[in-house]
């Protein structure tokens, strides 16, 4: 049975949003809400998802992004399955975390932006959580209005460059969000019960048809999320790298010796698997789980500074897509 229509294309902006199952908490205390922002700030890097503003309340999310390769599904599949693995590694539970699949407005980003912006961002206050909007600290707002510092992987001159003024951009959206009313119209638009997956006139709904596609997304997409064994982890980097499985199980010894695909098969197990750092150590044949963090560690830090190898990871990665 087909989904409701997904709408992707390159360059599309999105009000994405998702809650817990029953309207369970999704973050316990503070160290679920650091662990959704890292699977966040993972996914901006992975997939290119541009992150222009999110707000994290005890049992939801609010996500405004922008796909330049769109891929809105491929990185939300990722968000959703990474951070349900790491909920109930926190946790001690298993099983699926989300009412369902994530919820995407696709927005006319030249009328709605700002505006969309706003309302995400106004939550805390909405919701009685806060009575400062600066303080709120698992919002972008703080870092909006200068109160803390920028996130690298957060967009924020798509949202700055619609107020009137750029002079005092911190100062003036600081007083846009805090000092103005919701516009009716967005205002009214969140208030329906069945919210459309649009927001945008008619001309702008009519432009979209040619992206038009059924999406056969499963509810529970976050179960499907299984992780990939050991052993394929380590026969996709041996044949991504063209080197035996034998070379990437065994450790090189001695004074500039770097078996590369070896690390990459540990940093996988880690971030693709889910795998704990005893384990991998365990099945790498390790006797120490420190090794593991230094080769995983290793990688991250090339990923996040050597353009040729972020492509060359993500390469690998995406072997892992169902």
């Amino acid at each position: 049975m087909s989904r409701p229509e997904r709408i992707e294309y390159p360059g599309a902006y999105y009000h994405v949003m998702n809650r817990g199952r029953g309207r369970q908490k999704i973050y316990k205390d503070d160290l679920y809400y650091q662990a959704f922002i890292s699977v966040l700030s993972e996914a901006s890097s992975r997939f290119n998802l541009q992150v222009h503003a999110y707000c994290l309340m005890s049992n939801h999310y609010h996500l405004l992004v922008s796909t330049p390769e769109g891929n809105l599904q491929r990185a939300m599949r990722h968000i959703g399955g990474v951070y349900t693995q790491k909920y109930n590694r926190l946790a001690g539970t298993d099983g699926s975390l989300f009412k369902g699949r994530y919820k995407a407005i696709l927005i006319d980003s030249d009328e709605y932006l700002l505006h969309v912006s706003k309302y995400i961002h106004l939550n805390p206050l909405t919701a009685k959580m806060a009575n400062e909007l600066a303080d709120y600290p698992w919002s972008s707002y703080p870092a909006y209005v200068g109160k803390q510092k920028a996130e690298k992987w957060v967009t924020y001159s798509d949202v700055y460059g619609q107020l009137t003024a750029k002079r005092q951009k911190r100062a003036k959206y600081k007083a846009y969000v805090e000092e103005s009313q919701l516009a009716l119209e967005v205002a009214s638009f969140y208030k329906k019960r069945r919210t459309s997956p649009v927001m945008g006139d008619q001309q702008f709904k009519e432009s979209l048809s040619e992206f038009t596609t059924n999406s056969t997304e499963s509810p529970g997409y976050e179960r499907a999320y299984s992780r990939p064994s050991f052993k394929r982890i380590v026969d996709e980097a041996a044949e991504y790298f063209k080197v035996e499985v034998s070379s990437v199980m065994q450790s090189k010894r001695g004074r500039g010796a770097r078996n590369y695909p070896r690390k990459v098969a540990m940093y996988l197990a880690h971030h693709i698997g889910g795998y704990k750092l005893t384990e991998i150590a365990v099945h790498f044949g390790l006797t120490h789980y420190g090794s593991v963090g230094s080769a995983v560690n290793c990688v991250k830090y090339d990923q996040a500074n050597d353009p040729k190898i972020r492509k060359q990871l993500n390469s690998v990665i995406k072997r892992f897509d169902p």
